[in-house]
């Protein structure tokens, strides 16, 4: 049973890496702008780019697994 639910967690296409960059992305963004909300100002906008900088470390991670195969 556990190797059935962890099946369903596995990103195993380009694709579907490619739709997980999507979501965190979205949600990065949205984080972001909860935070310049929050911080108005030059914090607001570091903040707002530090989450937008997980995208673009987490995404090239994600793509490169997929196509190795690990």
């Amino acid at each position: 049973m556990g190797k059935r639910i962890k099946r369903l967690f596995t990103i195993k296409t380009p694709l579907e890496a490619w739709l997980v960059c999507y979501a965190i992305a979205v949600g990065a963004v949205e984080r972001g702008h909860h935070y310049m909300d929050m911080y108005p100002g030059k914090a607001g906008l570091a903040l707002f780019a530090c989450c937008t900088g997980v995208v673009f470390i987490a995404g090239p991670k994600l793509l490169d697994a997929v196509r190795a195969g690990i």
